[in-house]
């Protein structure tokens, strides 16, 4: 994910105009924050620069089709996709599932269906107990983390630290604040400790720690969460 970017909440991928306008249109007044792609490419150029919670694919699309696209996503991460399509036949929805998707809504469709379908993945998926950001998930009640849904071993230290910034993404924060936060006011530990602790989360989440495109260096100040 680019620098400064904001995790989607759904990515619509929709060659039909109209029905995709009038689609985002439903979902923006339900309070999310939508993409709408009306190619296949253009989808998986959305969705690797910014990433998403939910996707709402379409079959039939021009170049690149909705069963590629399900493949290509799935093997980058385990982002819920629904299936929307006009083709209803059992091979379409077995190949849909069985590359993936979540599920599997035939044209024409009930919107408040496909609407109640896309409320309940967001409460069972990003419930208050877990906060997910592109392919970090962290669990508040069991205290686990996971990349790309691969567990972390982190300190509780290590633990505490990705909270407080995953629940201030795109605040500047200062070391101040974060030392303070984690170790408390009567803390008798160095502030370089806080560096030591930065340092250990981006060998663990970034791709490359020396250029960490998540926990970010703000000179003079402190970090912000992306």
């Amino acid at each position: 994910m680019r620098e400064g970017a904001t995790l989607a909440d759904i990515i619509v991928v929709e060659d039909n105009e109209e029905l995709g306008e009038v689609l985002s249109d439903f979902l923006k007044a339900e309070g999310y924050d939508v993409y709408l792609a009306n190619l296949g490419e253009e989808a998986l150029e959305i969705y690797e620069s910014e990433g998403a919670k939910l996707i709402l694919l379409d079959i039939m699309l021009p170049g690149i089709d909705g069963f590629n696209i399900c493949g290509r996503i799935r093997e980058q991460g385990n982002t819920p996709i629904i299936m929307i399509s006009a083709k209803g036949e059992k091979e379409d929805k077995l190949n849909g599932l069985l590359l993936g998707a979540d599920d599997y809504i035939e044209k024409p469709y009930d919107i408040d269906i496909l609407l109640a379908k896309v409320k309940g993945i967001f409460q069972r998926r990003y419930s208050f107990d877990e906060i997910v950001d592109g392919n970090i998930r962290l669990d508040k009640i069991g205290h686990h983390i996971y990349l790309e849904d691969q567990e972390l071993s982190m300190t509780t230290k290590e633990f505490d630290l990705l909270l407080y910034f995953m629940e201030n993404k795109g605040k500047v924060i200062s070391k101040e604040e974060l030392f303070y936060k984690i170790w408390g006011v009567a803390s008798e530990s160095e502030m370089q400790t806080l560096t030591v602790h930065i340092k250990w989360l981006r060998e663990k989440l970034e791709k490359n720690p020396k250029k960490p495109e998540r926990i970010l260096t703000v000179w003079g100040i402190g970090y912000r969460f992306e």
